[in-house]
């Protein structure tokens, strides 16, 4: 598969993790008139390829959503729908399969969000019991960002989930200088509730995120991760380490 030439206009493709903040930096670039956005488009071809029958909201998503990741990424990478100039697409980096391939990505303009692997272990058991490195997409994301630094010769835009919650105006004023677009205090508040754009699996995964109107106070993370998992987070310590040294604050 060749490079894609993209079409005009910015297609920013914020790379995350789960529990990682990424639903309420949808909303934070939802709330720009400028801005069109799209909730996890690789979710679908994620699922049907690995018959994950226990994430929530399985059948509806499939039934919803393309699962053909070339017609997806296609799309992605063509024109913007709506005639918006700007494209927000938030990705989860485990649904980029090993089968998917990448070249598409080169033509994004791609950034990192990220959040200590402790946290987002212990969240995330309240759902998986046993989440591996690749569940929580660090792999896959630290896979992205050297292929991103190798191609471009610059570091790609990395932000941690905490340090934008203890200053939302100031690590996404950063953000926007770096991927080429005006910051706007609209990216800060936006109306409760479900949006149209949301993916199939909103009604079962957005409970918290449907009652927000900004960014809530920052968290606490924590460290009392299961013993079993302990393996899983001397893994992904590296990772994220590799990543967190290259955040903005």
């Amino acid at each position: 598969m060749s490079p894609i030439a993209p079409a005009a206009g910015v297609r920013i493709a914020m790379w995350s993790g789960p529990r990682n903040l990424s639903t309420t930096l949808l909303r934070s670039w939802g709330a720009r008139p400028d801005t069109l956005v799209t909730d996890e488009p690789l979710y679908a071809h994620y699922l049907h390829q690995t018959g994950e029958r226990s994430h929530l909201g399985y059948d509806e998503t499939l039934a919803a959503h393309d699962a053909d990741w070339r017609r997806v990424t296609a799309w992605l990478t063509g024109i913007i729908p709506g005639e918006k100039p700007l494209w927000y697409q938030k990705h989860m980096a485990h649904h980029l399969l090993p089968q998917v391939e990448r070249d598409w990505v080169d033509g994004l303009t791609n950034c990192f969000l990220i959040r200590r692997p402790a946290a987002v272990l212990v969240s995330m058991t309240e759902f998986f019991p046993d989440p591996r490195p690749e569940d929580i997409g660090l792999p896959q994301q630290v896979e992205l960002f050297r292929r991103e630094l190798n191609r471009t010769g610059q570091t790609p835009a990395v932000i941690d989930s905490c340090d934008v919650l203890r200053d939302p105006p100031g690590v996404l004023q950063q953000l926007c200088q770096r991927v080429g677009v005006a910051y706007t205090d609209a990216m800060l508040s936006w109306p409760p509730g479900l949006r149209d754009t949301d993916g199939a699996w909103a009604p079962f995964w957005y409970k918290k995120v449907e009652q927000t109107t900004g960014f809530g106070p920052p968290r606490e993370d924590f460290d009392d991760v299961p013993e079993h998992l302990r393996p899983v987070l001397a893994t992904c310590m590296p990772l994220y380490e590799e990543l967190a040294a290259h955040c903005l604050r």
